[in-house]
């Protein structure tokens, strides 16, 4: 059963990514990478909140947390969308670009999956105090 949770997660990310990737893809233009940089960073940040609360606590059931984290995280985030278009701009010629981009998604990612974390480990608290 805890398959359908995976794939509807999974379905819902999908869409999700695409929405948000093509909407802030519009507003800046063709020139950088942005969606998908703001997606990875915002699915680091969201992985990251949803694994150290759900592992923190009873009150996120495993199916929950496999749609959530699984399906939709996995859904969602665009890894493989960064590695092709990382090569893209490298063969294109654009090598401060790329190293650009991948010093921003690797860093600001791992930033927002700290924060994540972080967010996590503060309810946590409150939860436990009260």
């Amino acid at each position: 059963m805890i398959w359908w949770y995976v794939a509807l997660g999974s379905a819902v990310g999908g869409v999700a990514r695409f929405g948000l990737a093509t909407l802030v893809q519009q507003r800046v233009g063709p020139n950088f990478p942005v969606g998908t940089l703001v997606v990875n960073i915002s699915g680091s940040l969201l992985l990251g909140f949803l694994l150290r609360y759900a592992l923190g606590t009873d009150a996120i059931s495993p199916e929950t947390r496999a749609l959530l984290t699984t399906g939709f995280c996995g859904g969602y985030t665009t890894f493989s969308t960064f590695t092709y278009e990382t090569m893209v701009l490298i063969e294109d010629g654009e090598s401060t670009r790329a190293g650009l981009y991948i010093l921003l998604s690797v860093i600001v990612s791992l930033a927002g999956a700290w924060l994540g974390i972080a967010a996590a480990r503060s309810l946590l608290a409150m939860r436990a105090q009260g």
